[in-house]
């Protein structure tokens, strides 16, 4: 569990330094609310992204991306609107994914853009 855990914050550290090289700027990293959690929040000039980071050893059987279900893109919707309500924010919100395979110490890291719509049912 703990390789896994590890694995899962190499990835997250990789993604933000790669999305920071991009212009965005971390609001929050692992913010949490009620059960749920987002991986990343980050403020681009016409945005907020909420960020999920799905990250694999090679050789991987499937996309990290994958993992990132109905279930999961409802509860990440939730919370990303619970935060920006209770920071009243006045930005367009877009759902992103960045999806990592690492094969030994060299990460492929695919980004994905408005990977998903919120889901509030």
């Amino acid at each position: 569990m703990s390789r896994e855990i590890s694995l899962g914050r190499r990835g997250e550290v990789l993604a933000r330094e790669w999305l920071e090289a991009r212009g965005l700027v971390l609001l929050e990293s692992n913010w949490r609310w009620e059960h749920r959690e987002i991986d990343l929040i980050m403020e681009g000039q016409d945005a907020i992204h909420f960020i999920e980071v799905k990250t694999l050893q090679a050789p991987a059987a499937h996309q990290p991306w994958e993992a990132v279900t109905p279930a999961k893109q409802r509860n990440v919707s939730s919370a990303a609107q619970h935060f920006i309500s209770e920071r009243h924010i006045r930005k367009e919100a877009r759902f992103d994914i960045v999806s990592i395979i690492f094969e030994g110490d060299e990460p492929s890291l695919e980004y994905i853009p408005e990977a998903f719509f919120p889901i509030y049912r």
